[in-house]
């Protein structure tokens, strides 16, 4: 079995956020997402954030048919974080999209557990941050 693991805020789901989660499923046989803290998710994103909490964002991500696990994430501060959690999870492909500012730290993190890394291409589409101005969150 090959795992995929991907991982973000996932505040407000979006086509986005759907298409990057549909595609890197078609990568392997089991997707597991690791979800941002809440803590972690304010401190990226800004004070107003996250809307959903993250049990309320886990169950989103649950509901959704390609997602077979969802690792909810402590308060992580470290790259030696991250990387433990690659080593734990062992996946055979770590998924980003174009553009993370994390790429190269997650390329280290698939070569020391012999993944390779898919970089899956953004969809236009408004952002979360995009949509929460719209209406009036932030």
């Amino acid at each position: 079995m090959k795992k995929v693991l991907a991982g973000g805020c996932f505040d407000m789901l979006h086509f986005g956020h759907i298409s990057f989660l549909s595609e890197a499923k078609s990568h392997g046989d089991y997707l597991v997402v690791a979800l941002e803290s809440d803590e972690n998710v304010r401190r990226m994103k800004g004070e107003t954030r996250p809307i959903h909490s993250q049990i309320q964002r886990k169950a989103m991500l649950e509901s959704l048919r390609f997602v077979d696990e969802v690792i909810a994430l402590p308060p992580m501060k470290t790259d030696e974080e991250y990387a433990k959690l690659v080593a734990d999870v062992q996946p055979g492909v770590i998924a980003l999209t174009e553009g993370d500012g994390m790429e190269d730290k997650k390329r280290k993190h698939a070569a020391a557990v012999g993944a390779h890394v898919v970089v899956i291409s953004k969809i236009h589409t408004p952002s979360t941050s995009q949509l929460a101005k719209l209406v009036g969150l932030e």
